[in-house]
């Protein structure tokens, strides 16, 4: 893409929030909200510098983002294992699929109390609601980028004795990473929405921590600093997630967008 044009759709994309930012701005300052309903911006930015000078900022952004990192290395690793083996066999799709359906229909907030008599406040337990959140998109997707896989492509690798887990890692993965990809950048974005759910789990850092601690002594500042740090890490992850999608998939031949 040539440079003109990605600043033009930086510029696009910068528009919409530019355009909050100052009905943000008018609400809190000209529009009479008070400060105990929604902080101004200038508030948030003091509230930020406050917890960047004091080290709590970064304390409380390593810890999400270690706990994010960790469960969706779990799900990813589980999601390829069971979504190659559901893809592929009908037989096995019948037994393990409805009920994996029938999970990812629960809301996250149902797991915590399941997860705290199982597994305690501890991090493993965090780290468990953060895969399940994480596991699903990828699945699902990887099941059906399988499903699409041309059938002669893998006629012809059973031709050259190609079968079971080789023809899974060199013939369907392969084919169906695409799809793998997307669940994987969908997957990770739902990762940062179970994080304030999983640090509900006696957490006592993380960006879930400060956006409840704030709701519990009425700062809007710091329910506002968390809501934005998570906004941008999901947003920094999910660009990731992208550039990792082009550099994986130039061998491509879909239309540009």
């Amino acid at each position: 893409m040539p440079d003109r044009l990605r600043g033009r759709n930086a510029a696009f994309g910068l528009a919409l929030p530019l355009l909050l930012l100052a009905a943000w701005w008018y609400a809190t300052t000209i529009g009479g909200i008070r400060v105990y309903q929604l902080a101004s911006p200038a508030e948030v930015l003091r509230e930020l510098g406050s917890l960047a000078t004091t080290g709590e900022l970064w304390k409380n952004l390593v810890a999400s983002i270690v706990r994010v990192a960790l469960g969706f290395a779990v799900s990813l690793v589980l999601a390829i294992g069971i979504g190659t083996s559901v893809g592929l066999s009908r037989a096995v799709e019948r037994i393990v699929d409805p009920t994996l359906q029938a999970l990812r229909a629960i809301p996250s907030l149902a797991w915590v109390p399941l997860l705290l008599l199982w597994l305690g406040i501890g991090e493993t337990a965090k780290i468990v609601l953060i895969a399940i959140g994480a596991f699903f998109p990828i699945y699902v997707n990887l099941v059906a980028g399988i499903r699409g896989v041309d059938r002669k492509l893998v006629e012809v690798a059973e031709m050259f004795g190609i079968r079971g887990f080789a023809l899974a890692r060199r013939v369907v993965i392969p084919a169906a990473l695409p799809s793998l990809l997307v669940g994987s950048r969908i997957g990770l974005t739902q990762a940062w929405l179970f994080l304030v759910a999983a640090e509900l789990l006696g957490a006592t850092r993380g960006l879930g921590f400060l956006l409840t601690e704030g709701q519990q002594i009425s700062r809007t500042d710091e329910i506002l600093t968390a809501i934005l740090l998570l906004a941008i890490c999901g947003k920094l992850s999910e660009s990731a997630m992208r550039a990792v999608e082009r550099r994986m998939l130039y061998w491509t031949d879909g239309m540009a967008s």
